[in-house]
């Protein structure tokens, strides 16, 4: 089925209720303003908004969630192309949203049929060599990860743990940025909480990232789960890193892609080689996107990875000591 997302001129009111993907032309100018002066004085972004809101975007309701999918091969987006998959969960689904995680790094795919998933993505960031978490990781109580510290520094925490999600009793996720003691999560008394980041939109502000990393100003696949001031989650996952077919995003344009999906709150996931979004019971194992790994753009590419974020219908099960 295709789906065509109105402008700001039309409707706007719901992904699921009409036929609104986004609400984000008129957020458009507000999003170039808020971000720092050195990226929002490239140009002017309005352009991209109008092509990614009018692209004729293919679109699936599902068990409690909606799946898109648009591939920009016309360098509408950012000058480039691009391909974006997206998943939304109303506030008002039974979709319930887990972490799950492992001693012995797996792929997104595997995570999800292990635990009978509806759809998953990739989840933060981890030693590629062990697979043990670099983020804090707790699940159902457990402590399975803490922030490593920086460099000739205990206390303080990296750039890519600025952001802390936490699962509510109804399985809905809720953001904070947390303080810059490394440990500061284990005062949270939630059971399930994930360190990512850095954040990129916090209570409808625009985070500023620093421009002096190739992590931040770089393009790269990347992934993504946000919210809206509705309650629906976002999670979004951007191909890159093949220069022809999907070159991917730095973090300021994944932050305008963001508040374009209508998003008040967003977060950066790991991203790379791990970026990966997997739907059940569609073709080519469940994979949507197309992860790099491989260096090919097909949906072979899967990086083993150390945690995901999955979305189920099932009551969530004790995690085992392997998870």
């Amino acid at each position: 089925m295709k789906h065509n997302i109105p402008s700001d001129r039309q409707s706007t009111s719901s992904f699921l209720g009409s036929r609104a993907l986004l609400r984000a032309v008129a957020l458009c100018t507000l999003a170039v303003a808020l971000l720092p002066a050195r990226v929002s004085a490239q140009r002017d972004y309005t352009a991209d908004s109008i092509a990614f809101v009018n692209a004729d975007w293919h679109a699936d309701t599902l068990d409690g969630f909606l799946f898109l999918h648009h591939h920009f091969m016309h360098r509408q987006v950012f000058n480039s192309n691009q391909c974006f998959s997206v998943v939304e969960i109303p506030s008002g689904s039974p979709t319930k949203m887990r972490f799950v995680a492992d001693t012995q790094m797996t792929t997104v795919a595997d995570f999800a049929t292990r635990h009978q998933a509806l759809a998953a993505i990739n989840g933060s960031y981890f030693n590629m060599r062990t697979g043990a978490p670099v983020c804090y990781l707790r699940i159902d109580g457990r402590e399975l990860g803490i922030n490593t510290p920086a460099r000739n520094d205990s206390t303080y925490r990296k750039y890519y743990q600025y952001a802390t999600i936490r699962l509510t009793a109804t399985r809905r996720p809720r953001f904070l940025v947390p303080d810059s003691n490394r440990h500061a999560e284990r005062a949270l008394p939630d059971s399930n909480i994930m360190t990512a980041g850095p954040m990129l939109i916090r209570k409808g502000t625009v985070i500023p990232q620093r421009m002096d990393r190739h992590f931040v100003y770089g393009r790269h696949n990347r992934t993504a789960i946000g919210l809206k001031p509705d309650g629906t989650v976002v999670l979004l996952v951007v191909d890159g890193r093949h220069s022809r077919e999907a070159e991917g995003l730095s973090l300021p344009e994944l932050t305008r892609v963001m508040r374009w999906l209508g998003c008040c709150d967003a977060v950066n996931l790991d991203g790379g080689g791990s970026t990966t979004m997997y739907i059940k019971n569609r073709g080519n194992g469940g994979i949507v996107n197309h992860p790099s790994d491989n260096g090919r753009f097909d949906t072979a590419g899967q990086r083993p990875v150390a945690n995901a974020i999955i979305l189920t219908q099932t009551p969530s099960k004790k995690s085992s000591p392997t998870e």
